[in-house]
């Protein structure tokens, strides 16, 4: 995203990614370009094509809410996302986080992670760093390379798209919820090194990225495949901590009954007991001896 045309940049990407059929338009037919035209979102939204290409380029900053809320229809936009585009039109202050602060994980947290015996669930901060997973999360994905960041294993190790089953809803789920967490805070430097180390590294992140996705993370279907046990269907929930708002817990759960359930009991028996086989034991030195000392069925996890 340009600093200088936040607003821009998110128009010229939803208009993109909508289709003339979206907006009930007829004679789309093939374009050389996806989405719509300006003069079209101009027409539709109840503007000048010359206001509106000012709006795009940045030369017009500040649209009323009446052509904010046109445009919101136009898009189809979600409430995350409208008020994404309010607050790019109009940058409010946004509370300055602490360095460091978001990597901090109580005990009390902890505790409950160490409670969730049939249950993945670890905690993220605002960039999507895992800070602290329990057991069943470690056996799950924790031995993968890149697993202490949501987004440099997507992107970066070629084993998610065999993790992920639906390796492409997932990774631009996983964008639309980091820019909807940020909201219009784009001045973030932890945020900005991550986004510029993907970008470089990624084609397809720098393809979803460009598309300004806007959606947090509630709840959803997830379908995974572990090495071990299997493929698994999963609810994923996400829960907020009021205690420490730049973190949450994500935590997953199977149908009862379900061969899916049946596969997390497995890989719970597996993690405890250490029995990985030996392929997967080769991939994970430390698997055996994660334990350590003091026994703790979780761990928090180090970043680089």
């Amino acid at each position: 995203m340009s600093a200088k045309k936040p607003l821009g940049d998110f128009l010229r990407a939803r208009r993109q990614v909508t289709s003339v059929d979206q907006v009930g338009l007829a004679g789309g037919g093939s374009r050389r370009i996806p989405g719509l035209r300006r003069e079209e979102v101009a027409t539709l939204a109840g503007v000048s094509t010359d206001y509106y290409i000012r709006l795009e380029q940045g030369r017009e900053r500040h649209p009323s809410d009446q052509v904010l809320q046109a445009l919101a229809r136009v898009f189809d936009l979600t409430p995350e996302a409208a008020e994404h585009m309010y607050d790019l039109a109009s940058p409010r202050p946004h509370r300055r986080r602490t360095p460091g602060g978001s990597d901090r994980v109580s005990a009390g947290v902890m505790r409950l992670l160490n409670r969730w015996d049939h249950a993945p669930a670890f905690v993220v901060n605002h960039r999507q760093d895992v800070l602290a997973r329990n057991h069943l999360a470690d056996g799950l994905h924790g031995w993968l390379d890149h697993s202490d960041n949501l987004l440099r294993f997507t992107f970066l190790n070629p084993a998610s798209h065999e993790f992920y089953l639906d390796w492409e809803d997932e990774a631009l789920a996983k964008l639309a919820d980091l820019r909807a967490f940020l909201g219009a805070d784009r001045d973030d430097p932890a945020v900005s090194e991550l986004v510029e180390e993907l970008s470089e590294a990624s084609a397809d992140f720098r393809r979803m990225w460009a598309r300004h996705d806007v959606r947090a993370k509630t709840d959803e279907l997830k379908r995974l495949h572990h090495p071990v046990v299997g493929d698994l269907v999963l609810w994923h929930e996400t829960l907020a901590i009021a205690s420490a708002p730049d973190l949450r817990i994500f935590v997953s759960s199977a149908e009862p009954g379900s061969p899916s359930e049946r596969a997390l009991a497995r890989l719970a028996i597996l993690e405890r007991d250490a029995h990985v086989p030996r392929s997967v034991r080769r991939a994970v030195p430390n698997v055996a001896g994660r334990r350590g000392e003091d026994e703790r069925p979780f761990r928090q996890v180090r970043h680089r």
